[in-house]
C-alpha cells in the first residue's frame, strides 16, 4: 500500500481519486498520529464554509490539524486535488429522484435533478469558486451525471443530445447559484436588508435612467414590479421551466435540426 498520492495506476487519476473510487487503499499512517485523508477533507471543507475557497491552502489545512504542511503531501499531492475532492465530499451521492421511481416524464425527472442540484450548491456556495478542470472523473460527479442521462431516458434523444441537454440544465442551475452567491454576498457587505440593497438601486435608477434614451427601463421601473415582494425561486422556476421548455422542443422534434 503506497502513501504517494501523486502516483496513479492504469486510471491516470491521482491516487487519492483513485481511492474514492475503492481502486486502491487509503493511506491509514502519516507522519501525525490520527492524520487520515478523510481528516484532511473536512478540514479543507472547513475552511472553505467559514472563510471561502481563496483561504483553503495546503499550510492552513495543515495548521487546522496541527500538523505539518508537508504531511499533507503524503496524502495529498497538490491543491488541485484537494478541490477535487473537496467537491466530492460537498456534492455528496445523489439522493434517488422521485420522478425515476415512479415512472414520470423525462421532463419531471430532469426537473427534479436539476432542483437537487441547486440544493447542493446552495448548501455549499464555496464550491461553485472551484475552478473547472476538465470532465467529471471523481465517483459522485460521475453519479450525478449518470442520474440526469437517466432522467433522460424516456426522451427518445441521442446519446449525444442527451449530453448536450446535460451541460445546458447543470450550467443554468450553477449560474443561477453563482448570481445568487454573489448578490447574496453584496448584500452581506452592505450590511442592510436585500429589500433596502433594492429599493436603493430602483431610487438610484430613476433618477439616472431618461425615458428618451431608456425607455424600456423607464417603463419597467414606473410599473414598481422592483418594488414587489421578493420570491427567492421565482428567477430559477421561470429560468428552469424556459431551459425545459426548449428542451421539450428538441425532444418532440427527434433532435438537432
Amino acid at each position: 500500500m503506497t502513501e504517494n498520492s501523486s502516483a496513479s495506476g492504469g486510471t491516470g487519476l491521482p491516487a487519492s481519486i483513485e481511492a474514492a473510487w475503492g481502486l486502491r487503499d487509503r493511506p491509514v499512517k502519516g507522519p501525525k498520529p490520527g492524520l487520515t485523508l478523510d481528516r484532511i477533507v473536512a478540514a479543507a471543507v472547513a475552511v472553505a464554509a467559514s472563510d471561502g475557497i481563496a483561504a483553503v491552502s495546503m499550510g492552513r489545512v495543515a495548521k487546522e490539524l496541527g500538523a505539518s504542511t508537508m504531511s499533507l503531501y503524503r496524502y495529498v499531492s497538490a491543491k488541485e486535488e484537494l478541490y477535487v475532492l473537496m467537491q466530492e465530499a460537498a456534492m455528496g451521492a445523489p439522493a434517488p429522484l422521485p420522478a425515476l421511481e415512479d415512472g414520470a416524464g423525462w421532463r419531471e425527472a430532469l426537473s427534479q435533478w436539476a432542483w437537487a442540484q441547486r440544493r447542493m450548491f446552495h448548501r455549499n456556495l464555496w464550491s461553485l469558486r472551484i475552478p473547472i478542470a476538465g470532465p467529471p472523473a471523481s465517483p459522485h460527479s460521475v453519479a450525478w451525471w449518470e442520474q440526469g442521462l437517466q432522467a433522460l431516458e424516456g426522451s427518445g434523444l441521442g446519446e449525444g443530445d442527451k449530453i448536450s441537454v446535460i451541460l445546458l440544465v447543470s450550467g443554468f442551475v450553477r449560474n443561477e447559484a453563482v448570481l445568487m452567491s454573489d448578490l447574496a454576498a453584496a448584500v452581506e457587505a452592505k450590511g442592510v436588508p436585500p429589500r433596502a440593497v433594492m429599493a436603493q438601486w430602483e431610487r438610484t435608477v430613476k433618477q439616472l435612467a431618461d425615458p428618451v434614451r431608456h425607455p424600456a427601463l423607464s417603463r419597467l421601473l414606473a410599473t414598481g414590479v422592483m418594488s414587489e415582494p421578493d420570491d427567492a425561486d421565482h428567477a430559477f422556476v421561470f429560468g428552469l421551466e424556459r431551459v425545459l421548455d426548449g428542451v421539450e422542443v428538441l425532444v418532440r422534434k427527434g433532435g438537432p435540426v
